[in-house]
């Protein structure tokens, strides 16, 4: 299917449409529901004509805790992102009110923008290195497909597997919508990944 050709418009369902047999579909109307519900929602800001600022946070660096590397059995660490070589927005939780509070700061400057978050955009492979450096062993990328992601036994595998597909497929959009020299100006604490890493050790799995 053309995923590249679709509408972005409307946000994950520009990329990942509910007609798309390759993928679940939640309450029939939702490819990523808590990134769908969100999109909703802002509808009602702009119907009412309020004063907005519409916040683009990333993935969390704290999703790290539950998705970070795994230690195979034969003692090997594998950090298993389903993201191919493609580049993944994050951010650390406290930097997103930090930014918010950045522009707060500004006044009127950000009124009717939008203002994506991020404290870096990295590969599955950066991300792999990182952790080696924290472990002080290596860790090794092995990228899962979408659908051996989402068949995973974690909670919320298939929604957060269509989130990684539309983090893919959109990777372009979504890391270029999410300035990182911005959030650093409005936020001069903006964390890295290994800045966030020394101070926010994650074992492993």
């Amino acid at each position: 299917m053309a995923w590249e050709s679709r509408s972005r418009a409307n946000g994950p369902r520009g990329y990942l449409p509910l007609d798309d047999p390759s993928i679940p579909v939640f309450d029939g109307r939702y490819s990523v529901p808590h990134f769908d519900a969100k999109s909703e929602a802002d509808r009602f800001f702009a119907e009412a004509g309020v004063p907005t600022t519409y916040l683009r946070p990333s993935m969390y660096w704290e999703a790290f805790e539950d998705l970070g590397p795994r230690r195979t059995e034969d003692g090997a660490l594998v950090l298993t992102l389903p993201m191919g070589g493609r580049k993944l927005a994050g951010v650390a939780v406290a930097d997103i009110g930090r930014t918010a509070l950045g522009i707060l700061k500004r006044g009127d400057e950000f009124i009717g923008r939008t203002v994506g978050v991020a404290g870096e955009h990295l590969t599955g492979e950066e991300f792999a290195a990182a952790f080696s450096e924290s472990y002080g062993e290596p860790v090794a990328y092995r990228p899962l497909t979408f659908d051996e992601f989402r068949a995973l036994d974690v909670p919320a595998a298939a929604e957060t597997g269509n989130m990684f597909q539309y983090y893919y497929l959109a990777e372009a959009e979504f890391t270029g919508s999410r300035d990182v020299a911005l959030c650093r100006a409005l936020n001069p604490r903006l964390q890295t990944f290994r800045s966030w890493l020394r101070a926010h050790p994650v074992p492993p799995q």
